[in-house]
């Protein structure tokens, strides 16, 4: 009688690859906001609801990543100071030094989340998806959106297609760049947009490309949150029709290291402003023209002859990123001829 063949060995299941570590910083706003009723979706107090409350309530978030929690601040983004910029920013880039953080994720209210994107994308030092996530609706609204919101970010934060590509935004399943992104409808789940578009999607946990950021940022910057300890002084003054130089006339005498003039049309200054400007510019002022308009980009030497009165323009980066440019710029140098190769160059 034959001897009975042994069965085979059962294969052992090749181990699962360890899922990505995310750590999610939370700074407040509306995703972390609550209304009075499910009806309220525009009427809320923003900052009131901790991070470890946000990822409990979205276990999906475990499918796509190892998710760790921590409460940078608690606040409105609109009250949002330099200070924090730079503390949000030496944690970012401490955390991206760790070997085991594969991303971040930062949640943020939206009205500031823009400028406080294209600040990390200038100073952190990575090669790491660093995503900002806001939501237009606070959690307890009906048809709130920061859930949707923050489980793309972290697939974002997760996925090695976003390794290089800079501080990323994303919002209502798309992904943008930092440093075009801005904030366009104040009411729309849909408030985001860019200029020349958005970088990709993320559609049920996978990320589409179809474009890369051209600008230098994170790793290919010139700019370190290690050497920067404060910022300089520079604000904005907003143009309009028969707008006087009172905004003008008040930072000069504040002491402002630089101000952003933004203009109507390709950065347009009124006849009777310029010659204020120029007087701030002997003083050794920065002057960086840009424009009111959201799209476009301002043309050197054209509508003022910024080569004979030393002014920068700011390329298509509007008011408030100009702003952010020329403050971290200035910790390195005054010349306006490297401002301006700055201003191209980011």
């Amino acid at each position: 009688m034959p001897t009975p063949m042994a069965a085979p060995a059962p294969v052992a299941a090749a181990p699962a690859p360890a899922l990505p570590h995310v750590v999610v910083l939370a700074t407040g706003g509306t995703i972390a906001g609550a209304g009075a009723s499910t009806a309220s979706s525009a009427t809320y107090q923003a900052a009131k609801v901790p991070v470890e409350q946000l990822l409990i309530g979205l276990p999906e978030l475990g499918k796509v990543a190892r998710v760790s929690g921590e409460q940078v601040f608690q606040i409105a983004s609109e009250s949002f100071t330099n200070q924090h910029l730079l503390t949000l920013a030496r944690r970012v880039q401490a955390l991206v030094r760790q070997p085991d953080v594969q991303g971040i994720v930062i949640t943020h209210g939206t009205d500031t989340l823009e400028e406080t994107g294209f600040f990390l994308n200038l100073v952190v030092q990575t090669d790491k998806p660093i995503v900002l996530v806001g939501s237009m609706r606070p959690g307890t609204s009906l048809s709130a959106d920061g859930a949707l919101n923050l489980l793309g970010a972290v697939s974002v934060a997760a996925s090695p297609d976003s390794v290089g590509k800079g501080v990323l935004v994303s919002m209502a399943d798309e992904i943008h760049t930092a440093r075009d992104v801005a904030k366009l409808v104040n009411i729309k789940t849909s408030a985001f947009g860019s200029p020349w578009g958005p970088l990709g999607m993320v559609v049920e946990g996978k990320t589409y490309w179809f474009r890369a950021p051209i600008k230098r940022h994170t790793s290919a910057s010139e700019f370190s949150i290690d050497r920067i300890q404060t910022l300089p002084a520079v604000d904005i003054v907003y143009s309009y029709g028969n707008v006087p130089s009172t905004a003008i006339d008040a930072l000069g005498a504040a002491g402002v290291q630089a101000i952003v003039h933004a203009g109507t049309g390709n950065g347009s200054v009124a006849d009777r402003i310029v010659p204020r400007l120029n007087d701030l510019r002997g003083k050794g002022v920065v002057i960086v023209r840009s424009s009111r308009i959201p799209g476009g980009f301002v043309l050197r030497n054209a509508e003022q002859p910024d080569d004979k009165y030393g002014w920068v323009v700011a390329h298509d980066l509007n008011p408030q990123k100009a702003r952010l440019l020329t403050a971290v710029a200035l910790t390195q140098t005054r010349d306006t001829r490297e401002l301006q190769r700055i201003f191209w160059e980011y």
